[in-house]
């Protein structure tokens, strides 16, 4: 997913999505103080590197603060400029200079909120405890300035008679519905209980964030004994040797958590006691004690729904849908409910799958057989994908070697389909050694922008993947994008290879999905730039993506033994095809769980919110009347530690995934019925799709693309599921 998503608000406001949920200031008094502008501090200048990049060799955490305020009061000053101008408004004095104004305060923005969640520290998150309010305060005051958004209304009440081309009216009418929906046109006293509440709830983000990075860390099982690791490979024990050592605990072994519910090992470890204690610290995290987030989660769901009433909407999820493609929370509903019970179905019957395993198992030992439990099911899933499909992933890790996934994989894709071109460029700086940094050329050799690749997890990072921008593509900036990928997969002993799951090379392809989605933006505004599209339909590109990790041609050419050099062999690449639809049952369950709980709480008016002792009740009663409550499949993240809802931009957003889904299997099965992997396909793709950011209406721009509205079902046939299952 996007990082950094500046959908819904304006260049003039940068969005710190690592840092809080929306953009800073205390004093906002035209004679505010000026932080004197040092020349030892590389953010407050624009970078003199290739395509602006930042100098991240160069910049310490001490830079960050001074950079901040300065360039909250640089933007305060620009924007009195705009208002206090004589003239009348136009679009030229009013929407162009809200467009350039910032630029100080978005290049710390995107440097800070990289390096927050890509490498923190407990320096830079106290200063991001202390910054989020302050960028609450600024991007309260510029969208609730009444002079500024009397010009942005009366502009947009002559819009059609200003002579504007499509995108420059586009970008009109889009700050206009921004401006609206940020509460400038609420009496002064409702402004200031709005100020009040985005404030609250910007300190509760980056309280959530910092929680559970602390919490997932501190949940990390500590094994003494090597013998309880039986069914790990010789290189994951030798990680989880590293890792223990790294916590000064030599001797000893430890399995760090990622931020999901499930967990890797799991599918591999015999000793059913251990996996069991994986399980249950793994759903424990956020649940009282030191880190916990039930009160945070209680109050941020009782602070968004108030705010939703006071905007005029009945709530939260009603006042984010409104301005994504679904446009409604019942047309949200309707798409869940009517895939959750073809999931639920299928999940069954693959948890009866399994359980006739454990039961023959254990009848062939001489030993009491159990029911599945839910740290069972990747273990005995994995032993029916070994019978049914006769692999299991020890098996085709030694073709999936991270170096070759990402260039002879990853990239080779992407210079087949669109024809551009990558070279390794060792001389820009990073912020860590684990980095790579390519530069991005068109065919014809001009230049397109820089791709970070950043794919090592560590403590200092947060969990899951992602993609965020340094610099984002305008012409009216003169900007070409910097881009950058973050995974999270574990780094083996110095001298041993890295090797990939097959889910961590699909997790690779998707993320570069969000990559090219950047790096292609061809558009006149920042406001439209790349990934700034909806929500439900910014994972499409990403998820689009996955399609070319098992291309014959690009699995050919990536999946190669990484001793030997010996491609996969065909028998065993089928039998990986083939299994793309194994445990779909599960996957879409716990995947819709997820989704259904991030609806649940978002679609409360304030008077019936949850208390904080009553989360985990509210939770699980609604998977019950969500008819999705099967105790074998939990939920993908539990709400305590569901950061895309309670840290990120995915509030009543969740469901976008599946929804970008449908888009994006449509897309797979239009480039199956044209050809498949050629350049005019993606060329088609890229002209229509991907350089558009939202410079048009998303759905406009995809069925331009495809021809015709979207349909359910190729996503539908891609999961092995049927509407009428059950």
């Amino acid at each position: 997913m996007p990082l950094v998503h500046r959908y819904g608000f304006a260049t003039i406001a940068l969005v710190l999505a690592s840092a809080c949920s929306q953009p800073p200031r205390t004093d906002m008094n035209a004679s505010s103080s000026t932080p004197t502008i040092s020349p030892d501090n590389p953010l407050f200048l624009e970078s003199t590197l290739p395509y602006a990049t930042p100098p991240l060799d160069r910049i310490r955490t001490e830079h960050f603060r001074p950079a901040f305020e300065a360039g909250m009061n640089e933007q305060h000053r620009e924007i009195e400029a705009i208002v206090e101008g004589s003239a009348e408004p136009t679009f030229a004095n009013t929407i162009v200079p809200m467009e350039k104004s910032g630029q100080l305060l978005s290049r710390t923005s995107r440097v800070f909120s990289n390096l927050t969640s890509s490498n923190t520290t407990p320096a830079l998150e106290e200063i991001q405890t202390e910054i989020s309010p302050k960028l609450s305060a600024h991007n309260d005051w510029i969208f609730l300035h009444p002079q500024l958004f009397a010009r942005v209304s009366a502009l947009h009440e002559r819009r059609h008679g200003l002579g504007l081309d499509p995108e420059s009216l586009r970008l009109l009418e889009r700050y206009y519905i921004m401006f609206v929906r940020a509460g400038a046109k609420l009496n002064e006293t409702d402004k200031a209980k709005l100020k009040q509440m985005n404030e609250s709830l910007s300190k509760l983000s980056t309280q959530f964030r910092q929680n559970v990075l602390k919490g997932v860390n501190a949940a990390a099982i500590v094994v003494d004994d090597a013998a309880e690791l039986d069914g790990l490979s010789p290189q994951q024990i030798a990680v989880a040797a590293e890792a223990a050592k790294a916590r000064n605990l030599t001797g000893k072994y430890v399995i760090a958590l990622l931020n999901t519910t499930q967990q890797p090992p799991l599918s591999q470890l015999k000793n059913r006691a251990l996996r069991e204690r994986i399980y249950m610290a793994s759903i424990a995290r956020g649940r009282g004690g030191e880190h916990d987030t039930t009160g945070i989660i209680a109050q941020v769901v009782k602070l968004r729904a108030e705010r939703a009433a006071l905007l005029g909407y009945p709530h939260h999820a009603a006042y984010v849908l409104e301005d994504e493609t679904a446009l409604t929370a019942d047309a949200v509903n309707g798409m869940l409910a009517q895939l959750t019970k073809a999931a639920v179905v299928n999940a069954k019957a693959e948890a009866a799958a399994i359980q006739e395993i454990i039961d023959a198992q254990a009848k062939a030992n001489g030993t009491a057989t159990f029911r599945l439990e839910p740290w069972d099911w990747d273990f005995y899933a994995e032993q029916v994908r070994a019978a049914k499909y006769s692999y299991d992933e020890s098996q085709v890790r030694p073709y999936f070697e991270m170096n070759s996934v990402l260039r002879n994989g990853v990239l080779f894709a992407a210079e087949q389909l669109y024809g551009i071109r990558f070279k390794e460029r060792k001389d820009i700086p990073t912020y860590h050694d684990d980095m790579f940094v390519f530069e991005v050329f068109n065919e014809d050799g001009s230049q397109l922008g820089l791709f970070f690749v950043d794919w090592y997890a560590r403590d200092s990072k947060r969990g899951g993947a992602w993609m965020s921008s340094y610099v984002e593509q305008s012409r009216l900036m003169g900007t070409k994008a910097v881009v950058l990928n973050n995974l999270n997969i574990p780094k083996p002993p110095a001298g041993e290879p890295t090797l990939l799951t097959f889910d961590e090379v699909t997790t690779a392809f998707h993320e570069f999905g969000h990559a090219a989605h950047g790096l292609f933006s061809d558009v006149q505004y920042p406001l439209f730039s790349g990934t700034s599209v909806p929500r439900d339909f910014v994972e499409f590109p990403s998820q689009y993506n996955e399609m070319w990790a098992t291309d014959p041609k690009i699995l050919a050419n990536y999946a190669r033994h990484y001793q030997t050099g010996e491609p996969m062999p065909k028998a065993l690449m089928d039998k990986v095809l083939a299994a793309r639809k194994f445990n779909q049952g599960y996957a879409t369950t716990e995947y819709l769980a997820a989704a259904l709980i991030d609806q649940a709480l978002h679609q409360l008016p304030a008077d019936r919110t949850p208390s904080a002792e009553h989360v985990g009740a509210f939770e699980q009663e609604a998977l019950r009347q969500a008819g999705i409550d099967f105790y074998a499949v939990p939920p993908r993240y539990h709400a305590t530690y569901f950061s895309h809802v309670f840290a990120g931009g995915y509030s009543a957003g969740y469901y976008a995934y599946i929804w970008s889904d449908v888009l994006a299997r449509a897309t797979e099965h239009w480039f199956d019925t044209n050809g498949g992997l050629q350049r005019e396909n993606g060329d088609r793709l890229r002209e229509k799709v991907l350089s558009r950011g939202f410079s048009i209406d998303a759905l406009t721009m995809f069925k331009d693309f495809y021809g015709k509205e979207p349909d359910i079902g190729p996503l539908l046939e891609s999961r092995g599921l049927s509407l009428t299952d059950g």
